[in-house]
């Protein structure tokens, strides 16, 4: 059982994807307007509608999630929270779910996507991070879809994706406006990228880097508040 802000909690079950720095981080960069309607594509057991939910108390959270058993743990943490009223949990494919919500109807979407490719080698990773069952064009088009013009898209990756996730935002309409770097220590290279990106937006790229921890292995400022340390 992992304990959030605000007394949440979250239970993640041995066959879910645990609790990650993906999320926390990405739970961290989110920026959500005043009772904003976020839309978690691949939500899991509901991991960053929680984190959000403990982050702004006026938020309302949807996640679309395709395995079973992942949903409903969703479904018994959002129960355990008693966030009825702010978060649910629909079992199913988002690029075919995302067709029947109606169009630009969420604020913000966010996505914890998958990392590695399919084939014989990425075996070793759970479904929740393998990129077989959605490309990033098709996450990009679910996002654009569901969000309102002027609404943001924020998500997490590996920066070895950059170029492909630029390109396919561009593509469904969504430009890329604040991209921050994630480095484990200040002299190591960046093993995470968080990106946001906004329906209708004008070309103008901010961009942010945050370290972890200090060269000599000791948690940053940064790390501290993150984990509420």
């Amino acid at each position: 059982m992992e304990q959030l802000a605000n007394g949440f909690t979250l239970d993640i079950p041995a066959d879910v994807f645990p609790l990650s720095t993906d999320s926390i981080l990405l739970a961290d960069f989110v920026r959500l307007p005043k009772n904003a309607k976020v839309l978690d594509l691949g939500s899991g057991c509901g991991t960053l509608g929680l984190l959000l939910c403990a982050k702004d108390p006026s938020c309302r959270v949807t996640g679309i999630e395709i395995t079973d058993c992942a949903h409903r743990a969703a479904e018994e943490n959002i129960s355990a929270n008693n966030l009825g009223p702010r978060m649910a949990s629909i079992c199913g494919d988002f690029r075919q779910v995302t067709t029947s919500l109606p169009a630009g109807s969420f604020h913000v979407c966010v996505s914890n996507p998958p990392y590695f490719s399919g084939g014989p080698a990425s075996q070793n990773h759970p479904t929740a991070r393998r990129n077989d069952c959605c490309s990033t064009q098709e996450l990009f088009v679910s996002a654009a879809r569901t969000l309102r013009y002027g609404g943001d898209f924020f998500l997490v990756h590996k920066p070895e994706y950059l170029a492909q996730l630029c390109a396919c935002g561009s593509n469904a309409g969504l430009e890329p406006k604040v991209l921050c770097l994630v480095r484990h220590k200040p002299e190591s290279d960046c093993n995470l990228l968080l990106l946001q990106c906004r329906k209708g937006g004008k070309p103008g790229l901010k961009m942010q880097e945050l370290t972890l921890f200090r060269s000599d292995g000791s948690p940053t400022d940064y790390y501290k508040k993150l984990y509420r340390l």
